[in-house]
């Protein structure tokens, strides 16, 4: 089992991975530890990067009265001090709004009303008896429509009945599903041929009036687009400096390597920075003879066939492992040089081992029938 994850980077030990893991529900285990990995790395890059500006924590209160942590204050104040953007100007605004106007339409109303029959009780009789009677009224309001609100007023058991069952101005959302529904397929003065049931009992409809949405005016809505807009740009802003300090982590192999708390280690080189100090070769081939001396005859021939010293082939295979090696490459390698009495020593073992071994062939077998 791993007991590091590299990200960005980043060397995560695996007990922080454990640690936020139920912070990333995902479709998979292995995409919930990449995003609990993903998210810790950021966190410590921008925290390191917190501390490189000198900066100090200074906690705001929400209007819940919610405090940030030192940490979250820390990360807010990195971004403020280095994410930049330019606010849009009317032109683009303008462009948003002519190119979406359904964004900035108010919302269709409707006048409505309504008759209620409750069910005398929530068993399938009671629901059958209120419907029974309910179709008797709608009879009757269909055959004569004028009598509509005078019977909302007689038998209509929801409070609308004292204004003639009138529901008033309604917007979307205004009422329970199925009765908004119903009211969307009718016209003005329309009353629906059957009845409707929803949690409050059974109910005839009637289509007043329907209001159209309007386009608001452009200075109604200016502000509000010229947010939305800023707000996506610092966004956008905001994930693009979070990827340059990745890259730059990245370009140093390794360069970091986070304590409990998941800050930045500062009192030991990480793996990355011993493989770029290197060791001697002396050494690399006198631990290669104790440890594997296969590998050390490998790393000899090979140096010998290329027709360079045996430091010139170990320092080629690093510098193409550093400048290439992807996460997981990194991950396997630190999991490699874990507990060895000399990790950078290890490490370049694996490394040269991983360039010496030839790939191994995949063959697919198909069953016969």
């Amino acid at each position: 089992m791993l007991h590091s994850l590299v990200v960005d980077g980043v060397e995560i030990p695996e007990f922080l991975i454990a640690a936020e893991v139920q912070n990333h529900p995902g479709p998979s285990a292995a995409e919930a530890r990449k995003a609990a990995g993903k998210a810790l790395a950021v966190k410590a890059l921008l925290l390191h990067r917190a501390d490189e500006l000198g900066l100090r924590p200074e906690p705001r209160t929400d209007d819940d009265g919610r405090e940030e942590t030192e940490e979250d204050a820390l990360i807010r104040a990195v971004l403020d001090a280095e994410v930049e953007t330019d606010p849009p100007g009317e032109a683009e605004c303008r462009r948003v709004y002519e190119a979406r106007p359904e964004l900035f339409t108010s919302p269709a109303l409707v006048e409505a009303a309504h008759i209620l029959i409750e069910a005398r009780d929530d068993s399938a009789e009671g629901w059958e008896l209120a419907r029974r009677r309910g179709e008797d009224i709608l009879r009757a309001v269909i055959t004569a429509p004028g009598s509509f609100a005078a019977t909302a007023k007689a038998v209509s058991d929801c409070t609308s009945r004292e204004v003639g069952g009138s529901l008033g101005q309604l917007a979307p959302g205004d009422l329970v599903g199925e009765v908004e529904a119903a009211l969307s397929g009718l016209q003005a003065g329309q009353i629906l041929d059957h009845l409707v049931r929803s949690r409050f009992g059974w109910h005839l409809l009637k289509l007043d009036r329907r209001i159209e949405g309007q386009l608001l005016p452009f200075a109604y809505v200016h502000h509000r687009i010229s947010l939305h807009l800023e707000s996506r740009a610092w966004t956008a802003a905001a994930i693009r400096y979070v990827a340059d300090l990745a890259d730059r982590a990245r370009a140093r192999g390794v360069a970091f390597s986070l304590t409990r708390d998941g800050r930045f280690a500062t009192d030991a080189p990480s793996l990355g920075q011993m493989l770029a100090e290197g060791v001697s070769t002396e050494r690399l081939e006198a631990w290669l003879d104790t440890a594997d001396p296969d590998l050390a005859a490998r790393v000899r021939e090979a140096a010998r066939e290329g027709g360079v010293a045996v430091a010139d082939l170990v320092r080629a295979s690093v510098t193409a492992f550093v400048n290439t090696a992807d996460d997981e490459r990194w991950t396997h390698l630190i999991s490699a040089a874990q507990g060895a009495d000399d990790p950078a020593i290890a490490a370049m073992a694996s490394i040269l081992k991983s360039r010496l071994t030839p790939a191994t062939r995949t063959y697919t077998v198909v069953r016969r029938r």
